[in-house]
């Protein structure tokens, strides 16, 4: 066990979250997992049958300081850190750029942007060589954010950071790469959306498939890389 490749996979209760740790779990991945509710994290771990190499532990993914003694911890009682797939983040849409709510600019920085920033900026450093970062952006900020300018910003924020890290840690052996999915099938989205054509939407098992690839040293040679991910 001591031996198995390491991970931290933020959101992981999210709509793309539990894909993803299931995902590296049945690779033989152990997984550490920050959460803000306790109860869905035990929703989590029970839904994918309570596994030992499942820990997760409580932090504000806001708060840097909190950030750093959760990777801090989640290292020390890991042994290792292999990998980190930043899954968390969240969408608001509200209208053109100067009706929208003047909150929703700093939240979607925040809920996107600045826990990615914190959450690397505590792992990267404790990643050796040939780890693995998956960041996530949006194809809206291909698209332009036409009516979400907040979230279109704050990803493309993401995708800067991501081509920074892998510059930054290149000589390290360690790589940053992003994944730019389109519109995830997840229950939330279904609900938001309940008149919406789906057929184009990717399941999130197709895109957790993919993160585990980025996070994987058969994918050694890419890096600093935006890689638009859609359809089933």
């Amino acid at each position: 066990m001591g031996d198995s490749r390491a991970a931290i996979v933020s959101g992981a209760t999210g709509g793309l979250g539990p894909a993803v740790v299931s995902g590296l779990l049945r690779a033989g991945w152990r997984v550490a997992v920050p959460y803000r509710s306790a109860d869905a994290f035990r929703r989590l771990s029970a839904s994918l049958g309570t596994p030992p190499a499942l820990t997760g532990a409580a932090a504000d993914l806001e708060d840097p300081a909190s950030v750093e003694r959760f990777v801090a911890a989640a290292v020390g009682l890991l042994g290792r850190l292999d990998g980190v797939a930043a899954l968390a983040g969240g969408y608001a849409g509200s209208g053109p750029l100067d009706l929208a709510p003047v909150d929703e600019w700093r939240r979607m920085l925040a809920v996107n942007l600045d826990t990615a920033w914190a959450l690397c900026r505590a792992a990267v450093p404790r990643l050796g060589r040939g780890g693995s970062v998956v960041l996530v952006s949006s194809r809206l900020v291909q698209a332009g954010g036409a009516g979400a300018a907040a979230y279109a910003v704050s990803k493309a924020g993401v995708e800067a950071l991501t081509r920074a890290l892998a510059a930054e840690n290149a000589a390290r052996g360690v790589r940053v790469n992003c994944i730019q999915p389109g519109t995830i099938d997840t229950t939330a989205n279904r609900a938001a959306m309940p008149d919406a054509d789906r057929s184009g939407w990717t399941p999130p098992e197709r895109l957790a498939a993919v993160i585990a690839f980025l996070l994987s040293p058969d994918s050694a040679p890419l890096t600093g890389a935006v890689l638009p991910v859609a359809g089933s």
